[in-house]
């Protein structure tokens, strides 16, 4: 009887699992399907080759521009801006934490670190404008300071608990005996750590850049509030930039139903799914590559 209870439990908890996990990619698939089918209502009327190319999103002009161009520059000059700031910081301080820091100072830094993910978005992004904004104009001679440097700087510090989270937890995972092998054949604490810590620890790294890469990619609220919103081409770090993020937020509550304009803010939103997949896959071969060199 008890045998028979079991295997039925286990069924049961195999159903339900397995019946989880194809809900999650149907509502994956249901989100693609959705926007693909309202894009292809705005590629009827307007040439995919001259959406992706065009220079210049002007929707509402008396001859609508659906240019997509600015907003992909500005999007991927915003997120790997924060990354440049996020990735050495963000592993660096992983690093500190698992291998440099006493019991007392890692039970404080990291609950610590994981609480700045729970600070909300418009919090980051009005801090972007009261405080930081105005730093980098005056630092910079700029009339403002809401420009692609100011997003960059927030979402990297946005973006700083995920990868240092995960990077601590690969950093930890890798096996004391590889240290101690290190350590038997002469090399330093920092050479172990740059040499072979580090090395081991890639996948993991390489996951945590990536979700840190896609929050900055996806996150709205604060590159609406702190980077100007100029839908123009960015010519550096110091101009006012639109990401794609912020400009469906901003178009979509206004834009009629069912025009032009309004399909075209689907057509955009799969661009962004597609970037987002882009970074996604791009990781997981970086991931599969590691592992597949440290099996050998």
């Amino acid at each position: 009887m008890q045998y028979k209870q079991r295997i039925f439990i286990d069924n049961t908890a195999k159903i339900i699992f397995k019946s989880t996990g194809l809900l999650v990619l149907a509502l994956l698939g249901g989100i693609f399907f959705m926007l693909l089918y309202n894009s292809i209502s705005f590629f009827f009327k307007v040439s995919p080759l001259d959406f992706i190319t065009g220079s210049e999103w002007n929707p509402t002009a008396s001859e609508p521009a659906y240019g997509l161009l600015p907003l992909i520059v500005s999007t991927t000059l915003v997120s790997c801006g924060a990354m440049l700031i996020a990735i050495p910081l963000g592993i660096g301080t992983a690093a500190f934490i698992s291998e440099y820091a006493n019991p007392k100072l890692k039970a404080f830094l990291k609950p610590a670190i994981e609480m700045l993910a729970a600070i909300p978005s418009v919090v980051i992004g009005f801090l972007g404008i009261v405080l930081l904004g105005p730093h980098i104009a005056e630092m910079n001679n700029l009339p403002n300071g809401l420009n692609a440097l100011n997003g960059a700087i927030l979402l990297a510090i946005m973006a700083l608990p995920t990868i240092i989270t995960i990077s601590e937890d690969a950093i930890y995972s890798v096996p004391q005996t590889y240290r101690e092998a290190s350590y038997a054949l002469g090399a330093s604490r920092w050479q172990t750590l740059r040499k072979t810590t580090i090395p081991a620890a890639a996948p993991g790294i390489i996951a945590a850049v990536m979700l840190g890469l896609g929050r900055a990619i996806g996150e709205t609220m604060t590159v609406l509030m702190a980077t100007g919103n100029a839908a123009v081409f960015p010519k550096g770090f110091f101009d006012s930039v639109k990401t794609i993020t912020a400009t469906i937020a901003i178009e979509m509550g206004e834009v009629p139903y069912q025009t032009t304009h309004y399909y075209a803010l689907f057509a955009i939103a799969i661009v962004l799914f597609f970037m987002t997949l882009a970074a996604n896959l791009t990781g997981e071969y970086f991931i599969n590559k590691f592992r597949k060199y440290h099996a050998a």
